[in-house]
């Protein structure tokens, strides 16, 4: 009897290593799954993952609760009334919105791979408002050209230095929109490790078995220290997280999502924190840095660099004189001077371009991998539950083995103990 009880934890402990190891090649195998290293099954994968994932957003949308509100709101547009010049206004900042509100979305989402829209757009947008500000004086900025192009208005106007928080009024809006939609960007962490821990699944089986004997990195410290203080201080915790610029909230989301923290402590706690600090800080950031008095002293330092201080110095000197009056609708009169401050101007241009064009292809390719990779994971565990199932109906169909899995025992081993 004992012999058989051994031989059991034997195959039990062969059992286990086994699925240790199949999960383990299974996770080997996804992350496998890149551009660079398996370009056409990672391209094939992706693409139907994409396909799937529009099908089920169509299915969705096709709901009748979903139509029944668009229909309501088209008709309560069409009719006249008191309503009515408030809806044409909503109309009309309806793409000003979705615009912002579509950067910041793009800024977040991807798990930490999004497309810096802070960088590419908004910020910029934030140190040209900044510059105009200062120059003219004034943030009666003609609209349009505002906010693609920002000048000073027609003379004769009234002038006014404004201050730092006259300037973050005059934003504030684009940067508020922004905010909510990098905290929208952080839903589909929250939920897919929602899913998984309602279905079963833990998330040690999307990572592979623990590795009791590796060391912890910085990376990995730096997880463990989000997820601590999300899960023990809560709603204030995430709000805290959701506050400052962090590249690991989204860790923070698949935590609250696996330990099924409820969806509106979680969104509030991140809405607040990105729409209303986070962003605030960062835009409060840019217009400190761009203000006039650190830009000179930022030329200045810059001529004092040995051996290309010098030749730094004098096309950014030209560039922000070029800008300042064109603001002024003003062009240089020395032709040499207008014609260094352009070229100037189209290198920083092109560097820019380039640094957007670089940033956009990451994304792209981070977003190909993700795709392919879940659906990679999605195939794995339809094959993982199949062989369970395969598993069970072999286990069920043996003849010495009861409902439960439990082996029998026999006539001649119940002899043995008596004896």
């Amino acid at each position: 009897m004992r012999r058989r009880m051994s031989s059991n934890a034997e195959a039990c402990l062969a059992s286990s290593a086994a699925k240790d190891a199949v999960r383990e090649m299974d996770c080997l195998e996804r992350k496998s799954l890149v551009v660079w290293r398996r370009p056409l099954k990672t391209l094939q994968y992706s693409i139907l993952e994409l396909f799937g994932m529009l099908i089920g957003l169509g299915s969705r949308l096709l709901n009748r609760r979903f139509l029944g509100s668009l229909l309501a709101l088209v008709i309560i547009y069409k009719l006249p009334g008191p309503h009515a010049s408030y809806m044409e206004m909503g109309r009309q900042n309806l793409g000003f919105i979705v615009y912002w509100m579509g950067l910041g979305l793009l800024s977040s989402v991807g798990f930490g791979t999004g497309l810096h829209t802070f960088l590419l757009y908004l910020g910029p947008h934030l140190a040209a408002v900044t510059l105009a500000a200062y120059e003219c004086h004034s943030l009666d900025f003609p609209a349009p050209p505002y906010p693609d192009q920002k000048i000073c208005p027609k003379e004769p106007y009234i002038r006014k230095m404004p201050n730092i928080w006259q300037i973050l009024s005059k934003v504030r809006t684009e940067t508020m929109f922004w905010g909510v939609g990098t905290a929208l960007g952080e839903l589909p962490p929250y939920f897919m490790a929602r899913a998984a821990r309602l279905s079963g699944k833990s998330l040690q089986q999307e990572e592979g078995p623990p590795e009791k004997s590796r060391r912890l990195t910085l990376f990995d410290k730096s997880k463990l220290i989000v997820e601590r203080v999300v899960l023990r201080i809560g709603f204030f915790g995430i709000l805290l997280c959701a506050s400052v610029p962090n590249p690991l909230f989204d860790l923070a989301g698949v935590a609250c999502g696996h330990f099924l923290v409820p969806f509106w402590k979680f969104f509030v706690a991140t809405l607040i924190g990105k729409a209303v600090f986070k962003s605030n800080i960062q835009q409060l950031i840019v217009i400190v840095a761009f203000s006039e008095d650190l830009i000179g002293v930022l030329v200045k330092a810059l001529g004092q660099v040995p051996f290309i201080g010098s030749k730094i110095q004098a096309p950014l000197h030209n560039l922000l004189t070029t800008t300042k009056q064109r603001m002024h609708h003003k062009m240089s009169e020395n032709k040499q001077e207008s014609d260094a401050a352009y070229t100037g101007f189209g290198i920083v241009t092109h560097l820019f371009q380039l640094l957007a064009l670089f940033i956009a292809f990451y994304f792209v390719v981070s977003v190909l991998n993700a795709l392919a990779q879940k659906r990679c994971k999605r195939l794995q565990l339809e094959k993982l539950e199949k062989d369970e199932l395969a598993a069970k109906a072999e286990k069920n169909d043996s003849p010495k083995a009861t409902h439960r899995g439990l082996p029998i025992i026999e006539e001649e081993t119940i002899e043995e103990i008596n004896a």
